[in-house]
């Protein structure tokens, strides 16, 4: 058994850029840790992808729109994305790393 690691160890210097970790990657999902420092999806810039994804956010706060629809989060909050939902970052904390969790499903979720 490896020994674990901690979402929150080793964060990136602030930067200009949101860094993107694979913590898992299989054929049904991968897993990645976000960190964030004041960025938001360009203007006009909508994500739409072929597959769900579930974010949690663990550190600082966030906006999304989501098909026109504001959503806030705090630590602790999570949302589902599915497949085709157009949706974009708004803002995310200047004042300290935003951290999300996301998990990319490649099987449609059944709530």
């Amino acid at each position: 058994m490896k020994s674990p690691t901690n979402l929150f160890a080793d964060l990136p210097e602030k930067s200009s850029q949101e860094l993107f970790s694979t913590l898992l990657d299989n054929p049904q999902c991968r897993i990645e840790r976000i960190v964030s420092y004041g960025q938001s999806s360009p203007d006009r810039f909508w994500y739409d992808q072929n597959w769900d994804e579930w974010v949690l956010l663990l550190q600082g706060c966030a906006e999304l729109d989501v098909d026109g629809q504001m959503v806030k989060l705090v630590p602790g909050d999570h949302v589902l994305i599915k497949a085709g939902q157009k949706h974009r970052i708004t803002h995310t904390d200047q004042n300290q790393p935003t951290i999300w969790l996301a998990i990319h499903l490649n099987e449609p979720t059944k709530i």
